[in-house]
């Protein structure tokens, strides 16, 4: 019996990208990408966005994770005083593979659309994106979020990022600044943070 020993060769560097907090890997194939999710799980300490073979892995930091929870619980009080029924579904993975993206938001909401996936495995093949995502934007991303959102139709964002919360509408394809949530349209945004 011949044992052979392969030594893998090294990533080349224009592929790997590493920063203190996410890494993003270039050329990584959909199939690659759901291979290494399957892998790992959902039991993960970090969080991924694909966009046509680019993944960026982050891991959130407290700076971070703080404003996410603060707004989930806004959302979660908002809807819970005005007696609408909203499906928090967390970071929840949103993807398709047609469009060869996917990303996991910070957190996001089904309000509109709640009675459409209510007791449902979510599956955006068949089901409507979440209406309303949140990011919370400590450390910038080597991806355009807006652009898989957009492809992926969520029709609204909420960004927190400087101490600020910003909202952004779909509108013919592209993310548009607005003052009036579309979820929560008597909110006085600026107040909020």
């Amino acid at each position: 019996m011949n044992a052979q020993t392969i030594t893998p060769s090294p990533p080349v560097q224009q592929q790997i990208i590493h920063h203190e907090s996410k890494v993003v890997l270039k050329g990584v194939s959909w199939r690659t990408f759901q291979a290494l999710l399957a892998d790992v799980g959902d039991d993960r300490a970090w969080r991924i966005a694909y966009d046509n073979g680019v993944l960026e892995i982050r891991r959130p930091y407290q700076k971070h994770e703080v404003p996410v929870i603060m707004l989930g619980c806004f959302v979660n009080a908002i809807a819970d005083e005005l007696e609408i029924e909203v499906m928090h579904v967390g970071a929840l993975l949103l993807e398709r593979e047609e469009l060869k993206r996917a990303i996991e938001p910070d957190t996001c909401f089904y309000i509109q659309n709640e009675a459409l996936v209510r007791s449902r495995d979510i599956d955006l093949q068949t089901d409507p994106p979440p209406d309303l995502a949140v990011e919370s934007d400590y450390t910038n991303s080597s991806l355009n979020k807006f652009a898989i959102y957009a492809a992926l139709g969520v029709p609204e964002i909420w960004r927190y990022r400087r101490q600020t919360l910003e909202v952004y509408q779909l509108v013919d394809g592209a993310y548009q600044t607005v003052t009036q949530s579309i979820a929560f349209p008597f909110l006085p945004i600026a107040e909020i943070p």
